[in-house]
């Protein structure tokens, strides 16, 4: 998993994106591309996403698809499960996270996804792709949360961490209240992400930091520097 808080599809991310693709272990990776979190954004917001995920991978060698799931109806139509089903890394870009989330949940295309990662595809999920995968989803907009699907052992995932210090601070404030005895919030920088597996190690790839908060307190990590999620 790969949990990236901005820059997909940029140069930038190449060296991130090189170690999520040889950790598959397959000479030709097959890498699926999603722009869903924009797809209220407009055909050009949707074709540009596409475009530069299918541009990019392509340039680090992988055979690229970018599926045009982009609301319920989509990701629910079954001409899109084999591919998804036989995915080596599925990476969404990013958008709204609420709407992310309501669009997956429940859908065959998800249901794909699952069965991909079962068998050791990577998800890459860019802002609103890494938010969906905490317990909440923290509205940027709105006061209040939303439902996550619960995946990474964390209550929130904040993208952009370190690009709007002056809305982040009491933004973190207001959820560290909300957090339980045990439970964390991520803050992953621009141009950053925090890769791993499930039960296992964390590692902290790309230009910045990672932070993790607790009720007690808050600790940052390095770009090279390993952690758990316990």
């Amino acid at each position: 998993i790969a949990l990236v808080g901005s820059g997909e599809y940029l140069s930038v991310m190449n060296d991130v994106d090189r170690y999520l693709l040889s950790s598959l272990n397959v000479k030709t990776p097959r890498v699926v591309c999603l722009p869903t979190a924009a797809g209220q954004e407009g055909d050009g917001s949707i074709g540009r996403w596409s475009r530069m995920g299918v541009e990019h991978f392509t340039k680090l060698g992988a055979e690229v698809t970018a599926l045009p799931i982009i609301d319920k109806a989509s990701a629910n139509d079954e001409q899109f499960v084999p591919t998804l089903e036989s995915a080596d890394l599925i990476y969404f870009s990013g958008g709204n996270p609420q709407y992310l989330h309501e669009t997956m949940d429940g859908s065959r295309a998800w249901s794909a996804m699952q069965k991909a990662w079962s068998n050791g595809a990577v998800y890459a999920g860019c802002s609103a792709g890494a938010m969906i995968l905490a317990r909440r989803i923290p509205s940027f907009r709105l006061a209040g949360t939303h439902a996550g699907f619960n995946i990474v052992p964390v209550r929130f995932i904040l993208p952009h961490f370190d690009a709007f210090p002056t809305m982040v601070k009491p933004l973190v404030m207001a959820l560290k209240t909300q957090l339980k005895k045990g439970e964390r919030l991520i803050g992953v920088d621009e141009e950053t992400a925090l890769v791993g597996q499930l039960g296992g190690e964390w590692k902290v790839l790309g230009q910045s930091k990672v932070h993790v908060f607790t009720h007690e307190g808050s600790q940052t990590y390095e770009s090279g520097q390993t952690l758990l999620l316990n």
